[in-house]
């Protein structure tokens, strides 16, 4: 098959595969994270072979141990979130009223040194901000109670994943054989070589950026809670959780945190400490968590990684955010790879010819 002819088909390959992903993202989710825990406890079931056990006796091991762990992790974690986040859209609208009456505290005593003009603006976007937030938390509410196709993605995503990650794990070798068969021959080491490539970039991000957003997500709760503010286990791990994205956790937690605190602590020192929190949360990941746990070995920029997580959510929704940084390893590795042979065979036989012209006629 000559060249053109397998770009046609590669073309084709990967539209009818994006494709496949627009028309069934509401149902992909289990599938896709069925897949990543496959894919990570891999080694482990290899390990298990090494000693002698056999794959399907290593499989169920794993996942049987994978299970019992987020089981006892969801029991210990869930009942306080929920119980935190019921609480909280309970009681968001009068939060966000006590939050407008600070403001307007606020603005008075600046009222010297601000246009009564831009004072009037700030109080008119305080009260349609409240308006719509109270509509935005009717709707939630509502949604959860009428929702019934939610609950069966909820249902879907508990019972669903640990069965498709048992038999993509038991059979990931077979698997991994028969996508191998299928590379041309005249490409495979090379594509092989850029698999591995992409392999030691994700596991790279997820070891490094997880354990990140783990230490954070940590770190915020305990601190928010220690310092007293209302739900700051939920503002804290939900910060944390999503700094994989670059400076998202940190600039939604601390518009969180503070906007609480101004409605709930009467005293602007409390405030100030929420806001110490999380400054020093970003001192910690940048000067000891990220060049300790990342460093270089990632490779993924966070500009890059930031476009690929909002587009692949507004592609393909949440399935398009869980495979936004897999998508944006190997386009990041196949970008390299074609930089890399244009400077090798284009760039630099240019270059020498170049120079051998200038040699020749001096």
């Amino acid at each position: 098959m000559t060249p053109p002819r397998q770009l046609i088909w590669v073309g084709a390959a990967l539209l009818f595969f994006f494709a496949l992903i627009w028309a069934f993202q509401s149902i992909l989710p289990p599938f896709v994270i069925g897949m990543a825990v496959a894919y990570f406890l891999d080694p482990v079931c290899d390990r298990l072979q090494a000693v002698g056990l056999s794959r399907t006796l290593a499989t169920s091991v794993v996942t049987l141990l994978f299970i019992v762990l987020v089981g006892l992790v969801l029991g210990l974690i869930v009942p306080l979130v929920a119980g935190e986040v019921t609480q909280l859209f309970r009681q968001l609208p009068s939060y966000f009223e006590q939050l407008r009456a600070r403001v307007v505290e606020l603005s008075q005593l600046m009222e010297a040194q601000l246009d009564p003009f831009v004072l009037d603006q700030i109080q008119q976007f305080l009260t349609g901000s409240q308006e719509r937030l109270t509509k935005w938390v009717t709707g939630i509410v509502r949604n959860v109670v009428t929702g019934g196709f939610a609950l069966f993605h909820v249902l879907s995503l508990l019972l669903i994943t640990p069965i498709v990650a048992f038999y993509l794990l038991r059979d990931w070798d077979v698997l991994m054989g028969e996508a191998d068969s299928l590379l041309p021959p005249a490409y495979a080491d090379t594509i092989r070589e850029q698999l591995r490539e992409v392999d030691r970039k994700l596991a790279g991000f997820v070891r490094g950026v997880g354990t990140v957003c783990l230490v954070l997500g940590a770190f915020y709760a305990i601190g928010l809670t220690a310092a007293g503010l209302k739900f700051g286990l939920v503002i804290g791990l939900v910060s944390g959780l999503i700094s994989f994205v670059p400076f998202l956790g940190a600039f939604v937690g601390l518009l969180a945190s503070v906007g609480m605190a101004l409605a709930q602590f009467d005293s602007y020192l409390m405030v100030a400490v929420i806001a110490v929190i999380y400054f020093a949360g970003q001192f910690l990941e940048g000067n000891v968590l990220h060049p300790l746990l990342v460093g270089e070995r990632v490779g993924l920029h966070p500009v890059w990684v930031i476009f690929a997580v909002m587009a692949g959510g507004v592609l393909f929704g949440l399935v398009g955010v869980l495979i936004a940084v897999p998508g944006a390893a190997v386009i990041g590795v196949g970008v390299r790879f074609a930089v890399q042979q244009y400077r090798t065979k284009v760039l630099e036989p240019e270059a020498r010819q170049t120079q051998q012209a200038v040699d020749s006629e001096t």
